[in-house]
């Protein structure tokens, strides 16, 4: 977990977030930063965190945009809430929710637009309905691990009534391969929603803090991989669109999510999904965040989202995933340990 870069200054950007937005909704003329070769620059960290969520709520229903007042209303609840402890009272529903507010980042970001949802398309701001094929899959996986959500790649184990026979039944963001914000495409999540872009003439590296993903996209015009060569992050190919870096991937590892639906909700199979990105240097602190996602078999039709990143001066910290790697092979250890202790106790009491 990275530091909490978001107390510093955090009180000022309730002052000022007003006149930020209002500024950012005309999409500023400035002429934005170019490499060296003559193409936008899209290099530095960049904070991809928001309080626009990714959903319409339902109270916003038929509503685009927010007021002034609601934003700042929001980023001051945000920032008010700094330290603030919301672990449960009760220690053993504390699973995932063990850090106070501390830990986490006090986020004042917002759409640039002012906008209710981070999904533009459907109109409503919601995602599409599953399809019949992916409610059942959904359902039977369920049914197999009593999961109360979704989550058959994403967390596995961690959320599931029944005990992990093994190391298979741990999911990959338990294992540090691939999970929680990191995307793609990108999510905000609760800290260490960064990313940091490097640029050639011929490639782009896409690195988030969070899980440290590195996705190298060629722009080169090199043909795709086979179908067959299936990869946690996809096979990436990007190209320019004006002053648009447009990046198509495709071929998704099967074993991983087709989409992330917040931090612990997962649906759909990465083999299905076709995911394009575009991102936009809108000025020189901020960089425009696009994503259509298409996967016929889990969504009813495709959807677009967007988000607004803003310039920060980072670095990117390590991201420390299971403490060092021991997470794995100690909860294994442990439930051999309950085994052991079960085991003996049906022995004694048999004599």
């Amino acid at each position: 977990m990275s530091t909490n870069r978001s107390l510093i200054g955090g009180v000022a950007a309730c002052l000022v977030l007003v006149a930020l937005s209002t500024h950012l909704k005309g999409q500023t003329t400035s002429t934005s930063p170019q490499t060296e070769w003559g193409v936008p620059d899209l290099s530095g960290v960049w904070d991809y965190n928001t309080l626009t969520p990714l959903e319409r709520p339902s109270e916003l229903e038929g509503r685009e945009f927010l007021t002034d007042e609601e934003i700042a209303e929001a980023v001051s609840q945000s920032v008010n809430g700094i330290g603030a402890d919301y672990r449960p009272a009760d220690a053993s529903q504390d699973i995932e929710s063990a850090y106070n507010a501390f830990w986490s980042d006090t986020v004042t970001n917002i759409s640039a637009d002012q906008r209710t949802s981070l999904i533009v398309d459907p109109p409503d701001g919601k995602l599409p309905p599953l399809t019949a094929a992916a409610q059942e899959r959904e359902a039977s996986w369920r049914a197999t691990w009593q999961r109360p959500i979704r989550v058959p790649f994403l967390l596995g184990m961690m959320f599931a009534n029944k005990q992990a026979r093994g190391p298979e039944d741990f999911g990959l963001s338990e294992r540090c391969i691939v999970g929680y914000s990191s995307g793609p495409p990108l999510m905000p999540g609760a800290y260490n929603s960064n990313l940091q872009v490097f640029q050639t003439p011929d490639h782009v590296v896409l690195f988030t803090e969070m899980v440290h993903t590195a996705r190298v996209v060629p722009l080169d015009e090199r043909p795709p991989l086979s179908p067959s060569i299936a990869q946690w992050n996809g096979d990436s190919r990007g190209q320019w669109d004006g002053d648009t870096l447009v990046i198509d991937s495709t071929n998704f590892s099967p074993k991983r999510a087709s989409f992330n639906i917040g931090i612990l909700d997962a649906v759909g199979s990465g083999e299905t999904l076709h995911l394009t990105e575009r991102l936009t240097r809108i000025n020189a602190d901020t960089l425009r965040y696009e994503y259509t996602v298409k996967d016929a078999r889990t969504f009813t039709r495709p959807f677009t989202a967007v988000q607004t990143l803003r310039k920060t001066d980072g670095p990117l910290f390590e991201y420390a995933c299971h403490e060092g790697n021991y997470g794995l092979y100690n909860m294994l250890a442990g439930a051999r340990a309950e085994e052991h202790d079960a085991a003996t106790t049906a022995s004694d009491a048999s004599r």
